[in-house]
């Protein structure tokens, strides 16, 4: 009979320790929580002003939203503004440089060539010969080497100072009014395309997707 009580009162240990050692960690837990939340409060609310200043300061909110900083998930909480804006506008100018190539072969035609057959602008990915996506990744990285190498000289190309690259030379001959205007004026058509050639894509593998588009567009 010693045997079975022996095994019992090694099964009551364990769980009286196991019940001890839970009770020590929820109450060193509470204890650190008492003073977690204050300071990260503080933190997340003066990041979450220094967020809030730096969008108001930012062109972009318009008629649109009501004049008013659209971010409905927060993203701003956690990603800074300035990098947030540079990302904007660069896949903005690339989705208005995608949005022509979309509709370009079937409206105006495509230019000669042997390896591409068709106006179907994901067909035409899929036929373009390497080389090509050779060329467009080394063009791509010449370009943001060459604003990369503009802001350190001080330029910016998101229309704050002097731009990094203005072929027509038409940014200083403008008033501030005129700047403020046309950069607006980018910010809007780049968000727009976003959506477009978004939709593009979603009506050319769902279709019926999108309302009012054109099947086989």
């Amino acid at each position: 009979n010693a045997f079975p009580r022996t095994i019992k009162e090694y099964f009551l240990f364990r769980s009286t320790m196991k019940t001890t050692s839970a009770v020590a960690l929820l109450a060193a837990l509470s204890g650190a929580n008492a003073f977690a939340p204050a300071a990260s409060g503080v933190q997340k609310t003066a990041l979450m002003s220094s967020d809030a200043s730096e969008l108001e300061s930012m062109i972009g909110a318009d008629v649109e939203t009501g004049g008013r900083i659209y971010d409905p998930w927060g993203l701003n909480d956690w990603v800074p503004g300035e990098w947030a804006r540079k990302a904007e506008l660069a896949n903005g100018r690339s989705a208005m440089l995608a949005t022509v190539g979309w509709v370009w072969p079937a409206w105006f035609g495509t230019f000669d060539s042997t390896d591409v057959t068709t106006t179907d602008p994901i067909e035409a990915i899929l036929q373009a010969d390497p080389q090509w996506w050779a060329q467009f990744v080394i063009f791509c990285g010449v370009i943001e080497s060459y604003k990369y190498n503009a802001e350190l000289e001080g330029k910016s190309y998101i229309g704050e100072g002097e731009p990094a690259i203005d072929w027509s030379k038409s940014w200083g001959k403008m008033d501030e009014e005129g700047q403020q205007k046309m950069r607006l004026r980018e910010l809007k058509n780049g968000r727009l395309a976003m959506i477009g050639i978004a939709s593009f894509v979603a009506g050319h593998f769902i279709p019926g997707s999108v309302p009012c588009l054109p099947p086989g567009f």
